[in-house]
């Protein structure tokens, strides 16, 4: 299925409010899109700013994220680090596992990988599988 990219980031959103409802939050949308997280995950007395990402699995099984911010205007295309202490919790949506993976940004340096599928020569060390986080920390 064919999407443009600000319906990919809706349906990242979506997924990521029935996920969360799954796992027993309760889900707070901001009123503006300039925050820097996209909703806010709230669970015994704890509430979480998430910011969610639409990734497709790329060719070698491998979902990758990058801590940054991008956008374009006349002038051209910019992109810029986030600051790590604005977001307390990515989740990343693939549609090609229709699942959700819950990141901690403060737990990794510029960005992630994801591995989805099992490496062919089978390693694993030093590897993030999502299976391992398919639920909030």
């Amino acid at each position: 299925m064919s999407h443009h990219t600000k319906s990919k980031g809706d349906l990242g959103v979506l997924k990521a409010q029935v996920d969360l409802f799954e796992q027993g939050y309760t889900v707070c949308m901001p009123l503006t899109e300039h925050a820097p997280f996209d909703l806010v995950a709230y669970k015994n007395g704890r509430f979480l700013r998430v910011q969610v990402k639409y990734r497709s699995l790329a060719p070698n099984g491998v979902l990758q994220l990058k801590f940054a911010s991008s956008w374009s205007d006349a002038r051209g295309s910019y992109t810029v680090p986030i600051d790590k202490n604005l977001v307390d919790l990515y989740c990343v949506y693939c549609p090609h596992t229709d699942e959700c993976y819950y990141i901690e940004p403060g737990s990794f340096g510029s960005n992630v990988s994801l591995r989805v599928e099992t490496p062919k020569n089978g390693q694993s060390k030093g590897i993030n599988f999502a299976a391992d986080y398919r639920r909030v920390p």
